[in-house]
């Protein structure tokens, strides 16, 4: 219990498991009985193992937060992995520097956050007060799994570009892909200050709403952010794959997401403070513009 209270041997805990779930989950990858044109099928169902084991140690540790790194982690050990493996071209390049600088940052924004593993994010223990004797079939599926179905789907397009070594093969390509990549990055980079205003709002102890800097006139702007980061890593993998225009299914599956579970879950927390139904009324839910 002491480990688990005390930050840096949790951080080093959790560390542990996720390097112990990324072996194994590319041991299981390169060993599966799969043809090699079915590499996106092996690579389904070794992120799937790998997301199970992370699961394993959240029961173990009784704490679903176990799994909050694996949204941004995953797709840097993916995509790294394929352009270790197979190369990569500009195209490559760009995708491999916008998805690394998305998940770096996301990936520090946690770390800092992090306190120990006896601290479990607010929206699970809310889940298991409310599911109770359900609640390890809502951890393994809500809190897990779909989590990681729908990081599969945004990382999909770049892992088929990579793999198949695609690249932009006309300058209104190049374009196309370089202006999708800037938005992720930007995207990305809103995703920051956003998280940096919020950290700041926090320490002052204030209380009631934040309404300064891209939180002055909405209320998730770093869920917009992650909504825009992989409709532009969407959109510049169709710029060079246009017959692979399905793979966008993973940009439509994270919105849906944000749109119907992520954002209903905040409000529906937020609107506990008094004073939220003006607030609402004031502010718009993604986009950072004033309401007229």
């Amino acid at each position: 219990m002491n480990i688990v209270k005390n930050r840096a041997w949790s951080f080093i805990l959790v560390t542990l498991v996720y390097i112990a779930a990324t072996v194994g989950g590319i041991f299981l990858y390169l060993y599966l009985p799969i043809k090699t044109e079915f590499f996106w099928l092996k690579l389904l169902i070794a992120d799937v193992a790998a997301t199970a084991f992370t699961f394993v140690f959240s029961l173990i540790f009784r704490n679903a937060s176990v799994y909050d790194p694996y949204w941004s982690v995953q797709p840097i050990v993916i995509l790294v992995a394929y352009a270790i493996a197979y190369g990569v071209n500009i195209s490559g390049i760009l995708l491999l520097v916008a998805v690394c600088f998305w998940g770096v940052r996301l990936t520090a924004n946690w770390a800092y956050t992090f306190k120990s593993l006896e601290h479990q994010d607010w929206r699970y223990t809310m889940l298991k007060e409310k599911t109770r004797v359900f609640y390890p079939i809502i951890n393994f599926v809500g809190i897990h799994l779909v989590p990681t179905l729908v990081v599969y789907g945004c990382i999909l397009p770049a892992v088929f570009a990579v793999q198949g070594s695609y690249g932009a093969q006309t300058d209104l390509q190049f374009v196309g892909v370089a202006i999708f990549l800037f938005v992720s990055v930007c995207a990305a980079t809103m995703q920051g200050v956003a998280d940096i205003q919020m950290h700041r709002f926090r320490k002052q102890k204030t209380g009631g709403f934040i309404r300064v800097g891209l939180w002055k006139y909405s209320r998730h702007p770093n869920y917009l952010g992650e909504i825009l980061m992989w409709w532009g890593v969407g959109l510049a993998c169709v710029c060079i794959m246009p017959d692979k225009w399905y793979l966008l299914a993973g940009a439509v599956a994270n919105t849906l997401l944000f749109l119907c579970v992520s954002i209903p879950m905040a409000d529906g927390r937020q609107s506990k403070k008094a004073g939220f139904a003006e607030y609402k009324a004031q502010t718009r839910m993604l986009l950072p513009i004033k309401k007229f």
